[in-house]
C-alpha cells in the first residue's frame, strides 16, 4: 500500500486515501528551492510535503566554508512570504542564510519530513500520479512532484590518472571549512569558479605559505559591487536583452573596472560573459582574487592533467609538489538514479525543462534550482516557486488544506 509520511516524524507513516484528490504534492529537498515551493503551494491551499534526506532544512548550506557570503543582495535573495532581516547586512553570511531557512520553515508552518531520502520517482500504475520510493521501503503516492535537490548535489572529482600516487592531503571543496589547517603549508586549489576563488583568497589570508590556483579556462570576473551598485542589479536588467549585446557591454565594462591580469596567467576570456552564463558558467564575483593575483599572493598555474610519482602534472608540462590540494571542481546534479528512466534529462544530466513547465510525457513533474541565472539563483528560485504553484493549482487533482 502506498503511504504518506507523518510530518512530525521521519519514521512513522499514515495511509494515503485512494482518491486522487487526496494526494499531496511531494517536494524533494529541504533547501531554499524546496521550501519556497512548499510555501507557494500552501499559500494556494495545496498540501505540500517536503522530504529532506538529512536531519535539518538547509543542510547543504551548513556545510559551506566559513567565510561564505551571498553574492546576491539580501533584498533580492529573500524567498516569497518572508523578507530577510536587515541585520544580515547587504551580503548575508552563511550562518545567516541557515537561520533564515529555519525561520522560514517555522514561520510558514511547512510540512517537512526529515531523514527521508527518495531514491526513485516513477508514474503510478494507473498513470494518474507519481510513486516515490524512499527510505525504509516507503512508497509514497503524490499528485505531483517537485524535484529541488539542488545544483550542488554530488561532489565531482575528475578521474585524474595517477592520483593514487599523491601522498599529500587531498580534499574536495565541500570538505573545506577554513584556512587554519593549512597555515604554513603549500596549497594548490584546482578550479576557478566562485568557490575556488574564495578558498584561494581565504588560504592567503589564513597564512598558507604558498597558494597556487590551477585554471583550465579563464573565467569572467566581475566586481560584486561598483560604486554601491551590485552586479546582481545589472544581471536583472540585462537578462532579457540579446546575448551578443550583453556580451559586448560586459566586455567594455570589464576593461574599465578590472586590471589586465594576463601577465599573471589570467587573461581576459575570449568568449562573452552572457554566452558563458547560458552554458552554465557563472562569472566569478571578486572578493579579493583580483588583488591577490595582481600582487602574486595567489599564483595562477595551468590546469591539472594528472599525477606522477606523487607530483602534480600540469597542462603546460610543469610538475609541482604541493602539501595539499583542494579540488574546487564542482558538482553533478545526481538526478540519474532519481528520474533517469523517465526521459526528462539531457545528455549532461540536467532537467530538460524547469519551473512551471513539465517534461513531455511527465505531467506533474517539476524541477527547480538547476539553472545558474545571471540575475541570481535565490531570486529565480523565488519566482520559480510561484510559477510552479500556479501550474499545480491549474492542473488540479491535489490534496487541499483545511479551510
Amino acid at each position: 500500500m502506498a503511504e504518506s509520511p507523518d510530518s512530525r516524524s521521519s519514521t512513522s507513516a499514515r495511509p494515503t486515501a485512494p482518491n486522487r484528490g487526496d494526494r499531496p504534492v511531494y517536494v524533494i529537498g529541504g533547501g531554499p528551492g524546496g521550501l519556497a515551493v512548499a510555501y507557494a503551494l500552501r499559500a494556494r491551499g495545496i498540501r505540500a510535503v517536503v522530504l529532506e534526506r538529512s536531519g535539518r532544512v538547509g543542510d547543504s548550506w551548513r556545510r559551506h566554508y566559513d567565510r561564505l557570503r551571498l553574492h546576491t543582495t539580501r533584498r533580492l535573495s529573500a524567498l516569497p512570504g518572508l523578507p530577510m532581516p536587515r541585520r544580515f547586512g547587504r551580503w548575508p553570511a552563511r550562518d545567516d542564510v541557515v537561520r533564515y531557512l529555519e525561520k522560514y520553515a517555522e514561520h510558514h508552518r511547512l510540512e517537512i519530513v526529515t531523514g527521508v531520502e527518495v531514491s526513485r520517482v516513477e508514474r503510478t500504475p494507473d498513470g494518474t500520479g507519481w510513486l516515490l520510493h524512499a527510505t525504509g521501503g516507503r512508497e509514497l503516492t503524490g499528485a505531483a512532484v517537485v524535484v529541488a535537490t539542488g545544483f550542488n548535489h554530488t561532489p565531482r572529482v575528475p578521474d585524474w590518472p595517477g592520483r593514487d600516487t599523491y601522498t599529500g592531503e587531498f580534499l574536495h571543496a565541500c570538505e573545506y571549512r577554513d584556512a587554519k589547517p593549512f597555515a604554513g603549508r603549500d596549497v594548490l586549489v584546482v578550479g576557478v569558479g566562485n568557490t575556488g576563488a574564495e578558498i584561494a583568497v581565504d588560504l592567503v589570508e589564513g597564512g598558507a605559505s604558498r597558494v597556487r590556483l590551477a585554471v583550465r579556462t579563464p573565467p569572467h570576473i566581475v566586481r560584486r559591487s561598483t560604486a554601491g551598485w551590485p552586479a546582481q542589479y545589472s544581471g536583472v536588467l540585462v537578462r532579457r536583452l540579446p546575448v551578443g549585446l550583453v556580451d559586448r557591454l560586459c566586455r567594455v565594462q570589464a576593461r574599465v573596472a578590472l586590471p589586465d591580469l594576463s601577465a599573471r596567467g589570467l587573461p581576459r576570456p575570449g568568449s562573452g560573459l552572457y554566452s558563458r552564463v547560458l552554458e552554465g558558467a557563472i562569472p566569478v564575483q571578486d572578493v579579493g582574487l583580483v588583488d591577490a593575483v595582481r600582487t602574486g599572493a595567489v599564483e595562477v598555474v595551468a590546469a591539472v592533467e594528472g599525477f606522477e610519482e606523487g607530483e602534480v602534472v600540469l597542462a603546460d608540462g610543469d610538475r609541482i609538489g604541493p602539501d595539499a590540494i583542494v579540488a574546487a571542481t564542482g558538482y553533478v546534479r545526481g538526478l540519474e538514479g532519481l528520474v533517469g528512466g523517465l526521459g526528462v534529462l539531457d545528455d549532461r544530466g540536467r532537467p530538460v525543462v524547469h519551473g512551471a513547465r513539465t517534461p513531455s510525457g511527465a505531467p506533474g513533474l517539476y524541477f527547480t534550482g538547476f539553472t545558474t541565472p545571471i540575475s541570481g539563483t535565490l531570486r529565480e528560485l523565488a519566482l520559480d516557486a510561484q510559477r510552479i504553484a500556479r501550474a499545480v493549482s491549474r492542473a488540479g487533482g491535489v490534496s487541499r488544506l483545511p479551510a
